[in-house]
């Protein structure tokens, strides 16, 4: 495989695990209200507006984890705890955290 046909795949499991990912998880775990959950847990995309705090906003280099102040392990730990509310708050927790999952294995499991 090439670099750039590697760098396409990953580019594409990352979207896919944001975006498409999620209606699984929202039709397994959530299947009366599955709609309603996996507009939820898209709107925690909404986590990743503390990239525009960094320079360079996008640095592929760069794990998200640990750096900006969203995807820190503090923030993370409240994700955490907001598993053990009900209702739309798990949902939203959820997906922080799968969000959370996709950013540390796009960087930790692709060669760069």
């Amino acid at each position: 495989m090439s670099l750039s046909e590697i760098a396409l795949l990953k580019t594409f499991t990352h979207y896919f695990l944001h975006l498409v990912f999620p209606v699984f998880i929202a039709l397994v775990f959530f299947r009366n209200n599955w709609k309603k959950a996996y507009l939820l847990m898209l709107a925690t995309m909404l986590v990743d507006l503390d990239h525009l705090f960094a320079h360079p906003v996008f640095d592929p280099s760069r794990n998200s984890i640990g750096f900006h102040i969203l995807h820190s392990y503090y923030a993370i730990a409240v994700y955490f705890l907001l598993l053990f509310f009900k209702g739309n708050i798990r949902i939203i927790a959820i997906g922080l955290l799968f969000h959370m999952l996709t950013d540390f294995l796009d960087f930790n499991l692709w060669i760069h």
